[in-house]
């Protein structure tokens, strides 16, 4: 408010009305932009452009909006969010604008549109019109002097009560208020709100540069690691100790690479099909050419001490997947899963059936009431029957599995067995 008598929100709506430009203008006199002006001359009167106006924000009641911000408010009352907070940067408001949600609210009063009697503080006395009625410091007006009825009638209207919020309502918009959040753009997102400090990260590295230093002075060479103290080449060499399984690429096996993982993890069979939609909904149109399989086996002592093993195992159902693991991937290959048709190992090391399951465990897999396959008969590998209806069933035929197969690498490779 003007320290003059005039007010200065009053005097911007009024030239709003009258469709009057205002001005901007500094201690050199008129200027072009807000950004440069000191004062905002409405219908010939300088006001300071940062001067307290009586539209209270809202959800407070001690804190208004300054005539500058009022006034941006309503010069870019048609440009849409992000917009209207880059100009208001621009005309030096980057913070106590008008926000957003508030806008339109200033805009339409500004504008006549609306009457936000309980945002707009009461004129003081020094600047109260001649015969408005004197308001205590609660905001009430004072009853006016007693007159007689006939003096009264003409000139007299009923006084107004004031709009009082309620408490319920004054809690909601404050909740609403507090999960809004501002529009950003690429400018201000670049500015961070708090400064930040990395001196912790430069004492720690030049402390290790001065003990590098000293080292280096001194003439002392740093411990060679060996093969076998290095930490990392150990870790490399036990995972690269891990048993693999390869599994046939035909779709009409009934163990896949995408239900093998539910199959030996879970001891659930699920059809492949059912398995694919599944995968296909949740956003995984093509399975992973190489699946870990976790494994947990719990080994009792003859002091009676359970002692869990975890062990992982790699399925792949082609040789392309599998030449990932290396030039002596073959040697750890342990089973191969089949359906009877021999075209699937022509890509293998050993392509010959017979001699392939030599070398690793062989394990047919087909339904319980699948008729004998004359095919397999001289293959040397053990059947793998799953019931099509009984699924509580599975769990024994996976502890099956897993029992043929220990004693299998436990027998060949028993160095497997350590992982």
């Amino acid at each position: 408010m003007s320290s003059d008598g005039s007010d200065p929100l009053l005097a911007l709506r009024q030239a709003i009305k009258s469709q009057q430009k205002a001005t901007f203008a500094n201690k050199s006199g008129p200027c072009p932009s807000l950004v440069d002006a000191t004062d905002l001359v409405i219908d010939g009167t300088p006001f300071p452009k940062t001067s307290r106006t009586r539209y209270r924000k809202a959800g407070t009641s001690t804190e208004f909006y300054s005539l500058d911000a009022v006034y941006v408010a309503w010069l870019l009352r048609l440009a849409n969010g992000a917009e209207y907070m880059k100009q208001a940067r621009e005309h030096g408001l980057a913070v106590g604008f008008v926000s957003v949600t508030e806008r339109k609210h200033v805009v339409d009063w500004l504008e006549g549109k609306a009457s936000d009697n309980d945002r707009i503080a009461p004129l003081d006395s020094s600047t109260t019109p001649p015969g408005t009625p004197p308001r205590t410091t609660t905001g009430q007006a004072v009853a006016p002097t007693p007159r007689s009825r006939a003096a009264e009638a003409p000139t007299s209207s009923p006084t107004k009560r004031r709009y009082v919020a309620d408490t319920h309502d004054l809690d909601v918009v404050k909740k609403i208020r507090q999960n809004e959040v501002e529009l950003r753009d690429r400018n201000t997102v670049l500015r961070g709100i708090k400064t930040n400090n990395f001196a912790a990260v430069r004492t720690t590295y030049s402390e290790r540069l001065k003990k590098l230093k000293e080292t280096s002075r001194s003439g002392a060479a740093p411990t060679p690691t060996t093969p076998a103290t290095d930490p990392k080449l150990l870790a490399r060499k036990a995972r690269h100790n891990q048993p693999i399984i390869m599994i046939s690429s035909s779709p009409t096996a009934l163990i896949t690479m995408h239900n093998v993982k539910k199959f030996l993890e879970d001891s659930a069979f699920e059809p492949s099909q059912d398995a694919r939609t599944r995968a296909t909904a949740e956003g995984n149109l093509r399975p992973e050419d190489l699946i870990p399989i976790y494994r947990k086996r719990t080994t009792i002592d003859t002091s009676g001490k359970e002692t869990v093993i975890k062990s992982t195992y790699f399925v792949v159902d082609s040789v392309e997947a599998l030449a990932k693991f290396g030039t002596d991937a073959w040697e750890r290959v342990v089973c191969v899963m089949t359906t009877g048709q021999a075209w699937q190992f022509r890509p293998y090391k050993w392509n010959e059936p017979r001699q392939l399951f030599h070398n690793v465990k062989g394990v047919y897999v087909s339904w319980s009431n699948d008729p004998p396959n004359a095919k397999i008969k001289d293959w040397n590998v053990t059947e793998l029957k799953i019931d099509p209806h009984r699924r509580h069933v599975d769990k024994s035929v996976v502890a099956h599995f897993w029992k043929m197969l220990d004693t299998w690498i436990q027998t060949n490779k028993p160095s497997l067995m350590k992982t």
